[in-house]
């Protein structure tokens, strides 16, 4: 992806949580100046990836695949003694025609909620032993404490205040109902990690491979310079 290209996501995801009313931490909003100044005080944002996330899956579609997040809060499951925390919180930017890929994680529990904007539909299938799609058997989830069961493949539709648990080794997948906006999500898991824990149906990267066209505006959570 160009700087650009992350730039503007970044810029318009800050106005879209602007928009309904989620005020952020102080370290969503520092520059790399900042960060080049920032003490280990700082540290745990560092080691925990917190902040800033953009993501095309390394396919270069971020049009259509892909999107922006922020990361919170967060605990580590390597460093359990210095970084304790069991949870994390995310918010997720997702426009009109962007999608996210049917993947499911080995570990983490999560809501995904509808914050606000448009509605979200996330596709599920259970995963075979294999971890592959099981296309027959029925999903029985919880959305905001009421149990349904769908069938294979079938989409839940999250308008914006409402949320659904996944639960481990549960595929989803998920895009913006057509016509309704753009979307922003909220995440509540435990603890995240997204170099581990996460299986995609089809192989593909995570983190986007950046082309240097402009300055960058915000630092993702991965290009923090270490404590001076």
């Amino acid at each position: 992806m160009k700087r650009s290209e992350i730039n503007s996501a970044i810029r318009e995801m800050e106005q879209m949580i602007a928009s309904v009313g989620f005020p952020l931490p102080p370290f969503c909003h520092f520059t790399p100046e900042k960060w080049a100044q920032a003490g280990p005080e700082y540290d745990e944002i560092r080691d925990n990836m917190l902040g800033w996330d953009i993501t095309d899956y390394g396919l270069g579609k971020f049009d259509q695949v892909g999107f922006a997040l922020i990361t919170l809060r967060n605990g580590n499951a390597l460093q359990p003694d210095r970084y304790p925390k069991t949870y994390a919180e995310k918010l997720l930017y997702l426009r009109q025609e962007q999608y996210s890929p049917m993947h499911f994680h080995w570990k983490k529990m999560e809501d995904i909620i509808n914050r606000g904007g448009g509605n979200v539909l996330i596709r599920l299938y259970l995963s075979t032993t294999a971890g592959e799609l099981d296309r027959q058997s029925p999903v029985t989830v919880s959305v905001d404490g009421c149990r349904r069961t769908v069938s294979a493949g079938s989409q839940v539709r999250l308008t914006p205040g409402e949320s659904i648990t996944v639960f481990p080794g549960l595929y989803h997948d998920f895009t913006v109902e057509p016509g309704s906006g753009p979307v922003l999500l909220g995440e509540v898991s435990q603890c995240n990690d997204d170099n581990n824990d996460n299986r995609f149906l089809e192989p593909m990267g995570r983190f986007p491979t950046v082309e240097e066209d402009e300055a960058p505006y915000r630092l993702l959570c991965g290009e923090y310079p270490k404590a001076p």
